[in-house]
């Protein structure tokens, strides 16, 4: 089942590509807030996802090889419509997702944590989310960490946008 397109989706779309960050090469910034994620979490996938009009690209993950699948299946496509940490505990229970190749593939996706990249605009890019081959929850302090994580990367994002406009326009 594919998540709804948010109210806003023409402007978010809009401030996505004004970060220039789609397509970029791994940044070691970003991969260690993302390796943090998974063992704070301790879960075998974590990722800086960020979801455009078709896909979620994977700015950084650990636990997977591929760089991005399609926005149709993408949890983080739901995840962008919170202002919250999303969690679905049991993929293979939530109506959204028991369908999903992610879940009934090889995969095998069962548990997804996902919290929001919200711009200072309000605009959600995308999440840093964390996913494992079984059903889970998350600790409070594990849910707290998520969220300052969160912030780390998008305030990253919001430096590298920064620098470059105060650059004037160079990267």
């Amino acid at each position: 089942m594919s998540a709804p397109i948010p109210k806003n989706e023409k402007q978010r779309i809009a401030v996505l590509w004004q970060y220039e960050v789609l397509d970029t090469v791994p940044e070691a910034m970003f991969d260690d807030l993302t390796e943090l994620a998974a063992s704070i979490c301790e879960v075998p996938i974590a990722l800086i996802s960020l979801v455009d009009e078709d896909r979620q690209w994977f700015k950084a993950k650990v636990g997977l090889t591929v760089k991005q699948t399609t926005r149709d299946i993408s949890f983080c496509a739901h995840a962008i419509l919170q202002k919250k940490l999303f969690i679905v505990p049991d993929a293979t229970k939530d109506v959204r997702f028991k369908n999903n190749p992610l879940v009934t593939g090889p995969r095998k996706i069962r548990f997804y944590a996902g919290i929001p990249l919200t711009t200072p605009s309000g605009h959600a890019l995308g999440t840093l989310c964390v996913l494992d081959r079984k059903p889970r929850q998350l600790r409070p302090e594990q849910k707290r960490a998520l969220q300052i994580l969160a912030r780390h990367v998008m305030a990253q994002l919001e430096m590298r946008r920064r620098i470059r406009e105060l650059s004037g326009g160079k990267k």
